[in-house]
């Protein structure tokens, strides 16, 4: 079983150092970087709008646990979005890659 974990992050420095830890780690796979979103959400009693950037990771569901440990430990945000979705289909040779590149 694998999955992908979303997570926003304050731009794409920080989606890069943070996906660029967690490959090397093989904590995942992959990290895809969405440079720029737009985000409204309500924070500490306003709504608040912010530039943001997505970091979407693949990886093993083992390693789920502690792929959000770890993001929490080098995210800048004191209550960081962060989701992950199980993938229920999939290429079979990059889901093996997946295996293979988290295995390690």
């Amino acid at each position: 079983m694998y999955a992908i974990v979303e997570v926003t992050t304050s731009g794409v420095t920080e989606s890069k150092r943070i996906g660029k830890t967690v490959v090397e780690e093989r904590l995942a796979a992959c990290a895809n970087i969405i440079p720029e979103i737009s985000s409204v959400y309500w924070w500490k009693g306003a709504v608040q709008e912010d530039a943001e950037s997505i970091l979407l990771l693949k990886t093993k569901a083992e390693k789920v646990e502690r792929l959000i440990e770890r993001i929490r430990e080098l995210h800048s945000y004191e209550n960081p979005a962060i989701i992950a979705v199980p993938i229920e289909k999939g290429s079979p040779a990059y889901l093996r890659w997946i295996e293979e590149e988290t295995g390690r």
